[in-house]
């Protein structure tokens, strides 16, 4: 044995000397020496020993493990002294203090957590090994996060009354770059075409501002899935990733990435069959498949495949169905033959629908909007179209749902609906800006959900430059029991159109209404009302034009009008607000009522189209177009009925409410009698987390004009802008942004690159 080992020995056996020296004897009391914060009852607990016992070598070995493995002391002896044991203890500090520097990665209250989670806590007893822990620990998150050079220092300072004071001074460092990806065995497809897949890359001119090339393990592993996926999605079905290494410069600021592959053979589909027990007709089941004999295998299409029988099995009651695909390879001819083998289980029946959650809201309210029946066959599209009303009520944050077993049978389940209720009473004051409207002051009182009874309630006070709105209505949704919604208004408007950009008048009108809106089905609705406006219009000064004057002579100034409007809708948007899919068809048509002093209608028809992409990434599609004309004894549309385009919620790029026919003595737009306005946007995701209900970011290109009349539409009077645009629904209202640049224009257009709506409703 070495000297060294032997020198290591002697001082064990010194450091245990005083645990295994007692000799047997009766202990007659206790002594606890060197507490401070620690109280002796507390120590006593602790303590596997007591008065009265018979104190052995084995006892004193148990005693220093039980009160070492409090955390409460950082050095415990046992002396013996007649008949008395003594303890000499020496308590960890406390931490009076945990201070933590350089953090910008890792937010402060994610640490204060963590910390609190392993025992690192103002208050508590400081243990060094737990401290260690937590060093090792950030070095691992901050690796992760691609910050290799990152430097963690810990300072203990020693305070008065056995306290220390804990500082972690952190050092991120810059996250390394990725200097180089290589994928070495990839030869069906070019590298750059594989990287394209990937979420890492090789620094761009742009890195400052998205944060590309720089390097993330998990990142790493998500972009590996989706190589896998790439390739078994295009019929190499024994693709594999042999190795993967990251190499990191000596300086820990540049990364160099190589990926070995390979890549195996192409697989063609062979023969594709169904089986089972086909409750639903084969025919029906096969033209659902997205695989197809002599087409190139992947895996997403028949993942897809068998999710479409399930969906289809769940229509008719079989919501828990099994449909596994088994695939038959022949590697000689590099042919995978595909069974669908379909298990439909028991068909599912619902035994009850039970609410919870609506501590506000009737139990009605919300079981209307259910289209699953109680008694009926589970249908999966029935219980996922019930959660989407739910949604769109505006009433509900949240709507969860579960479907447990009925205990003792194998055919039954319950269907629970959770909701979480949010705000459905507001009360709003403030001001804001517009460019067209000027500054603006609103108040409004809103009960989307008055008392309970789903029933909508808002008054309203609007006054800018531009517009003073007064303005009262009631919805009853269900005013009848199969859905017939009813809404009763009363308003009060007065515009003065100079403010707006528009030629001079001032027009006053109040009036009041009635409108009925009946479901035809799940997603077409038709609604018809009727209106009765006194609306009387005024001529400032020089700059009314003369058309707008001889009009006002030709047919008066004041007007009673009854105006029958009805609209046929077709929405399968998935929400009403900030939509990701979905439909929305509205056919509108409006008339003033032969009898009294005007006679004119509008025709317009809207289209807003939604289809989820990739990343997030959302396409949109919106078009307007609208014509209007007098008859009877009306000579043509009233000049305060006519249309302009151009703005934010128009044309982006071209001042509001400008583009269209104009007034060449004033030089003002005097709109027109019809409209074409088409929208082309691509919705970007939200960059921050939990920011995609409030957040809206997208570039587009728009494209529009007004025209006299509708004859006059043509495809080479449209004037186009192309730009970026951002919606925030905040809280005093929403707020639009748009920066726009006229592509096809006319010299004489006013354009407006940069603009907003701050503090108006969405």
């Amino acid at each position: 044995m070495r000297l060294s080992h032997w020198f290591f020995l002697c001082l064990m056996l010194l450091a245990v000397a005083p645990v295994y020296a007692f000799k047997p004897f009766v202990i007659a009391d206790i002594q606890v020496k060197g507490l401070q914060r620690i109280s002796l009852g507390t120590t006593f607990n602790y303590l596997p020993v007591k008065v009265g016992e018979t104190f052995t070598d084995e006892k004193a070995s148990a005693a220093i493990r039980a009160l070492f493995k409090t955390g409460f002391f950082e050095d415990v002896r046992l002396y013996r002294q007649g008949r008395e044991l003594l303890i000499e203890v020496k308590e960890r500090p406390s931490i009076a203090k945990i201070e933590i520097f350089g953090n910008e990665d890792l937010g402060s209250e994610d640490l204060d957590s963590a910390l609190k989670q392993v025992g690192l806590v103002e208050g508590r007893v400081f243990n060094r090994s737990i401290l260690d822990q937590v060093q090792q620990e950030l070095h691992r998150q901050y690796f992760s996060l691609g910050k290799y050079a990152v430097k963690i220092e810990t300072t203990i300072k020693p305070l008065a009354r056995n306290r220390v004071e804990v500082a972690l001074d952190i050092s991120e460092g810059k996250a390394a770059q990725i200097r180089q990806i290589n994928i070495v065995g990839a030869k069906a497809f070019p590298e750059s075409r594989l990287l394209g897949e990937f979420q890492l890359s090789t620094p761009t001119m742009v890195s400052f501002i998205d944060s590309s090339g720089k390097y993330a393990k998990q990142q790493l592993l998500g972009d590996l899935e989706k190589l896998r996926s790439f390739y078994l999605d295009r019929g190499y079905l024994h693709f594999n990733i042999e190795s993967t290494q990251v190499s990191i410069t000596p300086t820990k600021r540049d990364v160099y990435i190589t990926i070995n592959v390979s890549e195996g053979e192409r697989y063609h589909v062979g023969k594709v069959q169904i089986a089972g027990d086909l409750v639903v007709p084969e025919s029906e089941l096969h033209a659902l498949l997205q695989v197809r004999d002599g087409q190139i295998f992947s895996r997403r299409d028949v993942a897809e495949s068998s999710s479409r029988i399930s969906e289809r099995l769940g229509i008719d009651g079989y919501a828990f169905a099994n449909v596994n695909a088994a695939p038959q390879i022949d590697e000689e001819k590099r042919i995978v033959d595909l069974t669908f083998f379909v298990d439909p289980g028991n068909r599912v029946y619902v035994r009850r629908i039970n609410v919870t959650g609506n501590t506000k809201t009737r139990d009605e309210v919300v079981r209307r909007e259910i289209r699953q029946m109680e008694g009926g066959w589970l249908s999966t599209p029935l219980v996922d179209r019930s959660k989407i009303r739910l949604q769109r009520l505006g009433f509900f944050e949240g709507v969860n749902i579960e479907t447990p077993p009925v205990p003792g049978t194998n055919d039954q389940v319950d269907l629970n609906f959770d909701v979480t209720e949010g705000s459905t009473g507001n009360f709003s004051a403030g001001m804001g800006y517009g460019q067209t409207q000027g500054i603006l002051f609103n108040m409004s009182v809103t009960f989307q959900n008055f008392l309970g009874t789903g029933n909508r309630v808002s008054a309203e006070m609007n006054n800018s430059q531009v517009n003073t709105i007064y303005r009262f209505s009631h919805t009853d949704p269900y005013f009848t029991d199969d859905g017939v919604s009813r809404t009763l208004s009363v308003h009060y408007r007065s515009t003065d159109a100079n403010a707006a950009n528009l030629a001079s008048y001032l027009s006053d009108t109040y009036g009041a209404g009635v409108n009925f809106g009946v479901p035809l089905s799940e997603f077409n609705r038709v609604s018809a009302g009727l209106d009765f406006k006194n609306t009387r219009i005024s001529t400032v000064n020089d700059a009314t034009p003369p058309s707008y004057i001889d009009w006002l002579d030709e047919n008066g100034s004041a007007f009673n009008t009854f105006l029958l409007s009805s609209s046929w809708s077709y929405d399968t948007r998935n929400r009403a607000i900030f939509a990701d899919q979905g439909y929305f068809n509205q056919l509108s048509a409006s008339v003033a009522v032969p009898g009294l002093d005007l006679s004119y209608y509008k025709l317009s028809y809207r289209v807003k189209s939604y289809h989820p992409l990739f990343w997030g990434l959302v396409w949109y599609m919106g078009a307007t177009v609208a014509s209007g004309d007098g008859y009877g004894n009306t000579s043509s549309l009233p000049f305060w009925e006519h249309y302009f385009a151009g703005g934010v919620s128009s044309v982006r790029g071209f001042r509001a409410n400008t583009l269209g026919p104009r007034e060449q003595s004033i030089d003002r737009p005097v709109g027109g009698s019809a409209k074409l306005v088409s929208n082309f946007e691509l919705y970007f995701p939200a960059p921050f987390e939990g920011a995609e209900k409030s957040l809206r970011l997208s570039a587009f290109i728009d494209a529009g004009n007004v025209f006299d009349t509708f004859r006059d539409i043509a495809a080479e009077e449209l004037r186009v802008s192309a730009g970026v645009s951002a919606i925030w629904l905040s809280p005093v209202g929403a707020l639009a942004f748009s920066w726009g640049w006229p592509v096809i224009f006319e010299d004489d257009d006013q354009k407006e690159l940069f603009q907003f709506t701050i503090g108006t409703g969405f």
